[in-house]
């Protein structure tokens, strides 16, 4: 159980408490972190707040589209999130996140778009699980991930388009990584990423995927997947020598993880199904050595 039953049926007791609305945020992000920058002691300080904004909307809205706690309600529940979102600006908010985000809005002149463009992922995982095309999953992952850095970039100022070419490039990478990472805890929830188009071209099929077969045929599939992925962290790469400190070494700390996933499922011979690879502490310490010396 995620807990967010609880944080999704907060209420606001005083609409002008934006500070008590903040710490609402920032609470939930040190209790779910996840693999990306949140609120870390890294950040500036006087944006740790709107990052936590960003975080709290986002795994919210997450869990509605994941957690077994909404089945039944998903699209409902995130429909009455974009709902909230688009009444920021006209309507008195009634949620904490609301409050705090219409605040980071406003304060940092940041677009709706966006967040809007996150929750048509989450509800588009509510009525499709398989996709024909390459094509169709990258344009998933430009509302599911590349939001999420853009959003980053512009909380700390950064505007222009070269960075968001980049941060598309990385944040489409990182989705990637955690699909192939995945394949196996995706089915599970009937959810299969890899295209039609790229299991007919490696003559392998989502039944042989359900039956777990494990052949070169799949680590031939999986092997072009993963090379796709890794051509994207090297077309995000140029972003990292762009980003102002401490910045850099969040987001460079994020490119080498995603790097090192997809080496992790290289060392497992591109087996994703009977294993999930996952990135351990020890795995973390020296990545964190090579985001700091800028490697």
């Amino acid at each position: 159980m995620s807990g967010t039953i609880k944080e999704y049926e907060a209420r606001l007791l005083d609409p002008t408490d934006v500070a008590g609305a903040y710490r609402f945020c920032q609470d939930l992000a040190r209790r779910h972190y996840e693999n990306f920058p949140v609120a870390s002691r890294l950040i500036k300080r006087a944006l740790r707040r709107h990052v936590a904004a960003l975080y709290a909307f986002a795994r919210i809205a997450d869990d509605f589209s994941d957690e077994a706690e909404y089945e039944g309600v998903r699209r409902e529940r995130l429909l009455d999130w974009r709902r909230q979102l688009a009444e920021i600006g006209s309507k008195p908010p009634s949620h904490p996140v609301f409050l705090a985000l219409g605040a980071t809005l406003r304060d940092l002149d940041l677009p709706k778009q966006p967040f809007d463009d996150l929750l048509s992922a989450f509800l588009q995982d509510t009525e499709k699980s398989r996709y024909a095309t390459f094509a169709e999953v990258l344009d998933y992952c430009r509302r599911s991930a590349n939001p999420v850095g853009r959003i980053v970039l512009m909380i700390h100022g950064l505007r222009d388009e070269e960075r968001f070419r980049y941060s598309d490039a990385i944040c489409t990478a990182l989705q990637l990584a955690n699909f192939w990472q995945d394949v196996s805890v995706d089915l599970k929830k009937d959810r299969v990423y890899i295209p039609d188009e790229d299991f007919r071209a490696h003559g392998y099929s989502e039944a042989d995927l359900r039956m777990g077969v494990c052949n070169e045929r799949f680590r031939n599939l999986m092997k072009f997947e993963v090379s796709r992925a890794r051509s994207l962290f090297d077309q995000g790469r140029p972003l990292l020598k762009t980003l102002p400190w401490p910045l850099s070494f969040e987001i460079r700390l994020t490119w080498l993880g995603g790097m090192q996933v997809l080496k992790l499922i290289r060392r497992r011979d591109f087996d994703t199904i009977r294993t999930r690879p996952v990135l351990t502490k020890s795995d973390w310490i020296p990545l964190a050595a090579r985001a700091l010396v800028g490697a």
